[in-house]
């Protein structure tokens, strides 16, 4: 049982929340201050030993975890944008093992068998912002960032002089 092995090991629930509250900061730092402290591969490190922590003791994924989280809070220096649909966080794959696990989860959530054919993309990670754009007749009315997937910042203003941006559609709409 993880949890009895929780309280005969008190080191792990005290490394979990050590790793919790720097990844806390670090996610402070970047989202909030835009000042971040260390580099993504040392971040993707830190949450990377706190998920293998938490699949070898699950009592330590609580609700306030950072692995139950996506992005923070918005920032006060913005209006509000509630997400009509949750924004999720893109996953990373560092080794071969990572994109078997990913496929095998594709398969299974598609009832698909082993040898069924599947085709998909990937791509490199780039470091940016997501953003969620919403046109109503074909025209930009408001542009949102992710902040903590269920409400983000309203950056319409922003967006809007973005010049790879469109700022009314074309075609059917």
């Amino acid at each position: 049982n993880n949890s009895l092995g929780l309280r005969s090991h008190p080191e792990l629930a005290a490394e979990h929340a050590r790793l919790a509250s720097e990844i806390a900061q670090h996610d402070a730092d970047y989202y909030q201050n835009d000042a971040p402290t260390i580099s993504d591969a040392d971040y993707d490190a830190l949450r990377l030993k706190l998920v293998a922590l938490e699949r070898q003791y699950p009592a330590l994924a609580t609700a306030a975890s950072p692995s139950q989280k996506v992005g923070v809070a918005p920032s006060s220096k913005f209006a509000k944008v509630q997400h009509r649909v949750p924004m999720l966080s893109l996953g990373n794959a560092f080794a071969d093992e990572d994109v078997q696990e990913f496929v095998a989860r594709i398969r299974r959530f598609l009832n698909l068998a082993a040898d069924a054919p599947l085709d998909f993309t990937a791509e490199p990670k780039i470091d940016g912002l997501s953003l969620s754009l919403r046109y109503e007749n074909g025209v930009l009315v408001e542009a949102a960032t992710r902040g903590d997937g269920a409400e983000g910042e309203n950056v319409t203003a922003n967006v809007r002089v973005v010049k790879d941006v469109p700022q009314q559609l074309t075609g059917d709409v």
